[in-house]
């Protein structure tokens, strides 16, 4: 058992000559912890009254599609290139693969009504699964409008652009967000989902606050891979990738192969979020990613002066560069918390507070 706080010199005292190698190609096992396949029906079912470029609501038709697929036992909805609007959330549904032609052909934009409706949760999702099991939403844009929509409106925080809720078995993939109001891509209350390959910013300019990147609320066993997360291009970014928990857990959760800038003033790359004494976020790999130009790498947040528990998470083999404090600072009263192999480059140190199995 070894107790220790582990920093390295102020930036600028330790430099690293090269870059590691670009991340690795994502492979098959990008979703070992979830096992999540998402939709596996091959069946397709047609998008019918949908009409894209244009200023009419393409919900019904999209919605519809999804019910017909869903009720039919599972299978594929393709939606067409172009920009179709949508001015209420589009809910997918058990054994559903919603996806677009690429994220360059196919955009689901909010329209200018969007405001008016609510997602099941009193939110404005623009895509959720609320209460979905075998889903894959892939292949697209997903457009919130907040450049052009008052965000500000209730409810903002409670659903979320992409919002996987109480679902098991998601796979969000091949997903480009933009213009959110709200988190990018999130897992609520969720298990077993598989967020891989996507590209996620903030790209609205000083209209929002708590513009996170991918966050991942009191849920388990998932995967964050591979995912391209930029929340500094304007001041309304904030965290890149989160571990929140409220009155409950964060656990075997992989964040690997991820390229991740925070925003703002508070945004850092990496946030484990804590609201409680009896909170905990446990069984965690950060491991191969770069995480760069952040007020902080990866950092620890407890809130409304309570102090949960961070414990048996491995920090490995990251690369951080260009942040403006800690490349990792781990506070509170963590335990198991190992940080090995990871390089520097103008970031400061690293540290841990002394714990039981804290290296």
């Amino acid at each position: 058992m070894v107790s220790a706080v582990v920093s390295v010199m102020a930036a600028g005292a330790l430099t690293v000559a090269v870059a590691p190698a670009a991340l690795a190609a994502v492979g098959p096992a990008a979703c070992a912890i979830s096992g999540a396949a998402g939709a596996t029906g091959t069946t397709r079912y047609a998008v019918t009254n949908v009409k894209a470029n244009d200023s009419t609501d393409d919900r019904a038709g999209i919605q519809a599609a999804i019910d017909r697929a869903s009720s039919g036992g599972g299978g594929i909805v393709t939606l067409p290139a172009g920009t179709l609007l949508v001015n209420a959330p589009i809910i997918v549904k058990k054994k559903v693969r919603l996806e677009g032609l690429g994220a360059d052909s196919t955009v689901v934009k909010a329209g200018p009504a969007f405001m008016s409706s609510w997602g099941p949760v009193k939110g404005h999702p623009l895509i959720t699964t609320y209460t979905a099991t075998d889903v894959t939403i892939a292949n697209l844009t997903a457009d919130h409008s907040g450049d052009t929509l008052n965000g500000n409106a209730g409810g903002r925080l409670a659903e979320y652009l992409i919002d996987i809720r109480w679902s098991t078995n998601v796979l969000v993939t091949g997903v480009v967000t933009k213009n959110p109001f709200t988190y990018s891509i999130a897992a609520a209350s969720s298990k077993r989902f598989c967020i891989l390959n996507n590209n996620v910013s903030a790209s609205t300019g000083g209209i929002y606050n708590q513009l996170d990147g991918i966050h991942i609320l009191n849920s388990s066993f998932g995967d964050v891979v591979g995912n391209t997360v930029d929340q500094g291009l304007v001041p309304d970014g904030d965290d890149a990738l989160v571990a929140h928990t409220i009155n409950g857990t964060v656990h075997d959760v992989r964040y690997v192969d991820n390229k991740i800038r925070g925003g703002g003033i508070f945004g850092h790359g990496m946030q484990f979020a804590l609201s409680s004494d009896t909170d905990q976020i446990y069984n965690i790999t950060i491991s191969g990613n770069e995480i760069w130009g952040s007020p902080a790498g990866i950092m620890t947040g407890y809130y409304g002066g309570k102090v949960g528990s961070v414990h048996d998470v491995t920090i490995t083999g990251n690369y951080f560069h260009d942040n403006s404090n800690y490349a990792v600072s781990i506070t509170g009263r963590p335990y198991n918390v190992s940080i090995t192999a990871n390089q520097t480059c103008r970031s400061q140190g690293f540290t841990v507070t002394p714990g039981p199995g804290n290296l």
